[in-house]
């Protein structure tokens, strides 16, 4: 059986640029940006107050059990969004 050198190194040469070359795809990472108006968006309490208030609102009339839906105007707004 011949033995070549050169082979081995030529394959270790190889197996050295694959694992460099999967570590710098590793190095990268993923970002995100968020707009300014988004910002201005999150920043703004008096939209959130307002919701959480109805939303408490909601909560307390479920609980009494005095909620109540108005199924025409789902089915409404359902057939609204579904036929755009």
């Amino acid at each position: 059986m011949k033995i070549n050198p050169m082979h081995s190194i030529q394959a270790y040469r190889k197996l050295q640029e694959t694992q460099q070359k999967h570590n710098d795809k590793s190095t990268r990472s993923d970002q995100v940006e968020i707009s300014s108006e988004a910002k201005e968006m999150a920043k703004s309490t008096d939209i959130s107050a307002q919701r959480q208030q109805r939303v408490d609102e909601v909560k307390a009339q479920i609980e009494k059990g005095t909620y109540e839906i108005n199924h025409k105007a789902v089915a409404k707004k359902f057939y609204e969004f579904w036929n755009k």
